[in-house]
């Protein structure tokens, strides 16, 4: 990588994954194994836990947030789950400090690494709304059709990405590119995406219901089940009841 945010020496992010290392709860990390699906044939086959808290995860990054460019993409090739979390919670920070150049480095790194390295769905929900929902906003223009190519993207990663990213728009109350990318995936057959959808379609009716209601009108008939009772969490007992009744369950793989 060309691009670096500050020059540090390669002792420090050592000592960072010393840190990370010193870390590790064994219990906690075969529960951890367990909840994110690490079995052979599940979602995250072979993903590797230290049980690592998250809070300790963001108070690692934010003690090591002088790293470069450099040391955070080094560390987000690492096999170990936390260890990929604190680098994208470092990338964060460092795309919210970076200039122009520095901010199209780093979200065309997290493209690149998304299926093999944003591969469980904590990183995605962290980083998606930031480095690529927040960089379209930015400086995709009106051009935001890379959520499009996201959505109908063969690896379950990328898709999850293509909605959550989707977040950022939502919480400027900017709606157009949620809805068209939910619709986009109510056929998807994998549970990780009809929740993700469902529940960025529940977070833009926390800002107006409106727009929920009137997807829900076309489609609650007929979109995944998970996916319908993920968007109507928030909504009184008698509407949750009454979209429920409309809806059915897409046969799942």
């Amino acid at each position: 990588m060309t691009v670096l945010l500050s020059q540090t020496s390669q002792p420090s992010l050592a000592t960072l994954r010393k840190e990370l290392v010193r870390r590790n709860d064994p219990p906690k990390a075969a529960f951890l194994q367990g909840f994110f699906k690490t079995g052979p044939g599940q979602y995250a086959a072979g993903d590797r836990f230290r049980g690592i808290t998250v809070p300790a995860q963001r108070a690692l990054a934010k003690s090591y947030r002088h790293l470069s460019f450099d040391d955070a993409a080094a560390l987000l090739e690492s096999e170990w789950h936390e260890d990929r979390l604190v680098a994208l919670f470092l990338l964060i920070d460092q795309y919210a400090k970076g200039n122009p150049a520095v901010r199209a480095e780093i979200h065309k790194h997290y493209m690149s690494r998304i299926a093999m390295r944003v591969n469980n769905w904590d990183l995605v929900d962290t980083s998606a709304a930031y480095l690529v929902g927040g960089h379209l906003a930015e400086y995709g223009g009106d051009d935001t059709t890379i959520l499009d190519k996201l959505a109908r993207d063969k690896n379950l990663w990328r898709r999850r990405v293509g909605i959550v990213a989707t977040h950022h728009f939502i919480r400027k109350s900017s709606y157009g590119e949620t809805l068209r990318i939910a619709e986009a995936l109510l056929g998807d057959r994998e549970d990780l995406i009809h929740k993700a959808t469902g529940w960025m379609l529940r977070e833009m009716g926390k800002k107006d219901v409106a727009p929920l209601r009137a997807f829900l009108e076309r489609h609650a008939a007929t979109m995944p089940r998970t996916m319908l009772r993920y968007a109507i969490e928030k909504f009184p007992e008698k509407a949750r009841k009454a979209y429920l009744a409309m809806g059915r369950a897409i046969p799942q793989k």
